[in-house]
């Protein structure tokens, strides 16, 4: 029981890292420090993703769910749980490239806007 709990517990982890490389350029509106901590965060994503290499979360959370008594899984974790909703083929390096970009583009324009409002609000 305890080694599921923390196999799930690697998942909501691992969703939460993925939703702070994509949007944490939103909390630099609230705190100035924040790109110093989502910034790497972003660099690591946009790594994993061209790199083709897996997160480390990944071979943690199927450790834990051996030690449990379940079945891990093979791949990332992107392949196991998001692209199965969009790609039902699988992940492919063209497609782990557009995610790349994805995140490259959403967090430009996310640090875009961010700069404009800071830009107006000390005019």
């Amino acid at each position: 029981m305890a080694f599921r709990l923390a196999a799930d517990s690697v998942l909501l982890l691992h969703l939460a890292f993925i939703a702070f490389v994509l949007a944490g350029g939103l909390l630099a509106l609230r705190w100035r420090w924040a790109p110093l901590l989502h910034l790497p965060a972003a660099a690591w994503g946009v790594f994993i993703e061209l790199s083709g290499r897996i997160c480390p979360l990944t071979p943690l959370e199927n450790l834990l769910r051996a030690r449990a008594g379940e079945v891990g899984y093979a791949g990332g974790f992107v392949e196991h749980y998001l692209l199965a909703l969009i790609y039902p083929e699988g992940i492919t390096q063209g497609v782990q490239g557009v995610l790349a970009g994805i995140v490259l583009g959403v967090n430009a324009g996310v640090y875009a806007w961010v700069w404009r409002r800071r830009s107006r609000s000390r005019r």
